[in-house]
């Protein structure tokens, strides 16, 4: 193991030894929220360290049976075992260490958090719109297929029932897969080529969406919005929701001024409803807004393997006549177009997270190139 990696791993093991000692001070405990962020932190070092408890043990099994080969040379019993126990024991040791590694990856606080997935149609018009709601199949499904919770945030259906614009929530059920971490690589731009419904001569067309996945803010931390800086329009919502939908001008639009972002919400039964829901997304587009800057500056000093999904880099290829799914971030290309669309999302995501992990790996380690 190289000496960085074992630097930091023990101050994980000191790190440890000090949150035990915290946690069994009785002053601590009348601090119930610094007493719950020492408990999560101690979680998360507890096993980072326990992993490397588990190493350095590996480590001393395996300088005893390397002194167990040296010593029974002449013994073939004993060097067959000493020899079978080296070999276990350097196995374990190169997953245990690149376990350790994943393990240091700086972690994002949003990956565990439910998002707002947007689909927008592009170039393309009406079969863009088409593409747009094929793409929220694709990813509604793949939310079924995780157990997610999905509910439909605003809409604007095209004449052709597509969608010009489209936000969902998702949110995970079971607490322990963060929705966001699975599909923040999927902003961007996606591009289909296609014959078109529309078509009547059989040509391929090929057209564009943009997709944009936001972490639901977490109210404590979420940026602050003065009021004044909002202006709120309410309207008669439109679209399928029951008679009560066009009842009441419950749906409500609202324009953040001195950006000019805008988020709207009719899905709910009530102005009350609709009006948090936008707020929530307005607050997620403003932060994505000061992340995706951050990421450009970041960008302009090194490049990343991911990008900084911005809406307008063009990531992802859809081609169907010849079944294939294309990632140009990363270079996969992937024969199986028709699973794909049906939410199998499983390989792609895995791999986008893989190559995000060895870019990490990679920073990690102050002798990379």
């Amino acid at each position: 193991m190289k000496a960085f990696l074992r630097a930091q791993l023990e101050r994980y093991a000191q790190r440890l030894a000090e949150l035990d000692f915290l946690l069994s001070r009785e002053d601590i405990m009348k601090d119930m929220s610094q007493f719950l962020a020492l408990s999560r932190e101690h979680t998360d070092v507890t096993a980072t360290a326990g992993r490397y408890a588990r190493y350095q043990q590996r480590e001393s099994d395996l300088q005893a049976a390397q002194h167990m080969l040296q010593d029974g040379a002449d013994d073939p019993e004993m060097r067959a075992m000493a020899e079978e126990e080296v070999a276990h024991a350097q196995a374990e040791l190169m997953q245990l260490e690149t376990e350790l590694q994943r393990m240091l990856l700086p972690k994002d606080p949003d990956d565990m958090r439910p998002a707002f997935l947007e689909i927008r149609a592009g170039t393309g018009g009406d079969e863009s719109a088409l593409f747009a709601a094929d793409l929220l199949r694709m990813y509604t499904r793949y939310a079924e297929r995780q157990g997610w919770r999905t509910e439909l945030v605003s809409e604007s259906p095209s004449d052709l029932g597509g969608y010009k614009e489209v936000v969902v929530r998702l949110e995970s059920t079971s607490g322990t897969d963060g929705v966001y971490g699975q599909l923040k690589f999927e902003s961007g731009g996606h591009r289909v080529q296609r014959v078109p419904a529309t078509e009547t001569q059989g040509r391929i067309h090929t057209s564009a969406c943009t997709v944009a996945v936001m972490p639901e803010p977490d109210e404590a931390q979420a940026v602050k919005i003065n009021p004044a800086d909002l202006r709120i329009d309410t309207y008669r919502a439109s679209g399928a929701g029951g008679q009560h939908i066009n009842k009441t001008d419950s749906a409500v639009r609202i324009t953040h001024l001195p950006t000019g972002i805008v988020a709207e919400c009719q899905d709910g039964r009530s102005q009350h409803s609709n009006k948090a829901q936008a707020l929530r997304v307005l607050t997620a587009r403003i932060q994505e807004k000061e992340r995706s800057e951050r990421a450009a500056k970041d960008a302009a000093l090194r490049k990343g393997l991911i990008g900084s999904g911005d809406r307008s880099d063009r990531i992802r290829t859809y081609n169907f006549p010849q079944g294939r799914w294309s990632d140009h971030r990363i270079n996969l290309t992937l024969y199986k177009l028709n699973l794909i669309m049906e939410g199998d999302l499983s390989e792609p995501l895995q791999a986008l997270r893989n190559a995000h992990e060895a870019e990490q790996l990679q920073a990690l380690d102050p002798g990379a190139a």
